[in-house]
């Protein structure tokens, strides 16, 4: 096993380094240039944008640490967080592409912000493409050399599942006006909130190894966790739709409702749906993790 900040195997990080690690800089850099160059973007496009940075500055940011040999100044096992960042930019950068086409470029006429938006979202696809390469590459280099990886485990690809798709929710929230207006809807948001908190705090004790830290056992402690997230997702499951589509409740039934669809772009009453949609995702995703984690334990208190 490798020891708390080294890496498997210096060769193989060049490497990465080499081929993967300097063109996902320049997709990305080139991906929010042009996006931040367009003027208005829109809260869907500003909040891609910020994804795309934060991708370009966290692969900076490892290339510098792996170059100058910082690895032994983290209070973790530093071979987990790169693959698991890949993971999550591979995600990001690839939703980013799929939704800022459809709820933004589509709609734009011929011209040069066409024309500056296809390139970043091409960008965008070339980023996911190499940051998938280097998540598989290191994934299979791990389990190759019996090198336990975080991203080896089934509850760590739900976690990454359930983050992510917190992730995109807020991306949809990003306009306030979506819930501040209703009570019922700011407890979605609060949901959805904690939810994504636990689940990231789950996700660096795991890359610290500090789960065996806690006061109960890692497995009680997720399994209590999940159910706990379980029934928050399905109190906002009812709330979003009911508060959001119903019309005694100040909803909007029917996109024709939605007075700001009518310029073709991406409109309120599209991300509600979105977001609902989004909301019954990740809460199969915690349905699937709860059972998983009720398994462990009960094979655990069985032993």
């Amino acid at each position: 096993m490798p020891t708390r900040a080294t890496l498997p195997s210096w060769r193989y990080v060049n490497r990465v380094f080499l081929f993967l690690r300097v063109p996902q800089l320049l997709s990305t850099c080139v991906a929010f240039s042009l996006v931040a160059d367009m003027g208005l973007r829109g809260d869907i496009g500003n909040w891609f944008m910020s994804f795309w940075c934060i991708c370009f500055i966290v692969t900076l940011f490892i290339v510098i640490i792996e170059v100058n040999g910082l690895q032994p100044r983290f209070p973790f096992y530093w071979y987990n967080f790169p693959v698991t960042f890949a993971c999550y930019a591979a995600l990001i950068c690839l939703s980013a592409s799929i939704i800022y086409s459809i709820t933004y470029v589509q709609f734009l006429p011929d011209g040069p912000e066409w024309d500056r938006a296809v390139a970043a979202t091409a960008f965008s696809c070339i980023a996911s493409v190499l940051y998938a390469i280097e998540m598989a590459g290191m994934w299979n280099f791990y389990k190759l050399k019996e090198i336990p990886c975080y991203l080896h485990t089934v509850p760590s690809l739900l976690n990454v599942l359930e983050t992510f798709v917190a992730g995109v929710i807020f991306a949809f929230l990003s306009n306030t006006s979506l819930y501040l207006h209703q009570l019922a809807l700011v407890w979605c948001v609060a949901v959805y909130s904690v939810c994504f908190i636990s689940e990231a705090v789950t996700i660096l004790l795991n890359l610290g190894k500090w789960e065996h830290r806690l006061p109960i056992p890692f497995p009680i402690c997720q399994l209590v966790l999940t159910v706990f997230s379980v029934l928050l997702y399905i109190s906002a499951l009812v709330l979003w739709p009911l508060y959001q589509f119903y019309e005694e409740l100040g909803g909007l039934p029917q996109w024709s409702s939605d007075v700001s669809c009518v310029d073709g772009l991406m409109c309120t009453w599209d991300q509600h749906l979105a977001v609902a949609v989004l909301t019954a995702v990740n809460l199969l995703v915690y349905v699937a993790d709860r059972g998983y984690w009720a398994h462990r334990v009960s094979i655990e208190t069985e032993d």
